[in-house]
């Protein structure tokens, strides 16, 4: 496995965010942590990302224990919610800015923003400012932003939930593609089960802190592991989503 949680335990202020939290994820697989408000999905990936540190456990990456290790040196993209980008820059500055943090070289940053232009289809709009560009646009941007220090392992964060449900679908499909593209580790934040369904490799169920079950798509839905995730997923809908997708790709 190429990011292992094990035996992560963590609490704020008497809530236990995190209960003997046990899973894994391998390399080059998109992962999705799918439950409901407040079940311990976000607090899982912070914790991956060193933004929070857990009271008990370990948390490997590639093989290393990295608790105590600076976020800034985990290899880590990250993907926010809400974009984060700098409104004050270029699209092209924005994908810049990690490189420049990490001073590399105008010429291998040059490069290195042209490829990921390329990559998020958005080779003529590099010159225009966050405000000039749809949600959509801007999520791109976001990811690329992230990808630009060639991270071993991205992280996304309820990527699509300030994204209208049109547009949300297509990034969805276009994120898979990408990922695949890329072949990255990725583990994203979502509750919305439709968009687990469509774009993880393996989700991990989360409540009330602790996993509730772990597998494929089809195993979760038509497998469930316990009475909480019997009654959350809706197989109708997961079957319906499967026989859409079927039929497209027929």
């Amino acid at each position: 496995m190429y990011v292992q949680m094990e035996h992560i335990n963590k609490t704020f202020d008497g809530f236990q965010a995190s209960n003997d939290v046990t899973f894994g994820v391998e390399k080059g697989h998109l992962a999705a942590l799918l439950g409901p408000s407040g079940s311990g999905k976000t607090t899982i990936l912070r914790m991956i990302a060193g933004l929070d540190k857990p009271d008990s456990g370990d948390i490997m990456i590639d093989g290393m224990r990295v608790n105590d290790l600076p976020g800034s040196r985990r290899g880590i993209g990250f993907v926010f919610q809400n974009y984060a980008l700098f409104r004050y820059m270029t699209v092209a500055d924005n994908i810049a800015f990690g490189l420049e943090v990490q001073k590399k070289g105008k010429k291998e940053i040059r490069t290195r923003v042209e490829e990921l232009l390329e990559l998020i289809s958005m080779q003529d709009l590099g010159k225009r400012y966050p405000h000039q560009l749809s949600g959509g646009q801007r999520q791109r941007v976001a990811f690329a932003r992230a990808l630009a220090p060639n991270p071993q392992l991205l992280l996304l964060d309820e990527p699509f939930a300030a994204i209208d449900a049109k547009v949300r679908r297509e990034l969805r499909t276009w994120l898979k593609e990408m990922i695949g593209r890329v072949g990255i580790t990725s583990i994203f934040v979502t509750h919305d089960q439709e968009e687990a369904m469509e774009v993880a490799d393996t989700i991990i169920i989360t409540n009330q802190g602790r996993i509730e079950q772990i597998g494929t798509p089809e195993a979760i839905c038509h497998h469930p592991a316990t009475d909480f995730v019997s009654e959350f997923v809706d197989v109708e809908r997961y079957e319906a989503f499967a026989a859409l997708a079927s039929s497209h790709g027929s």
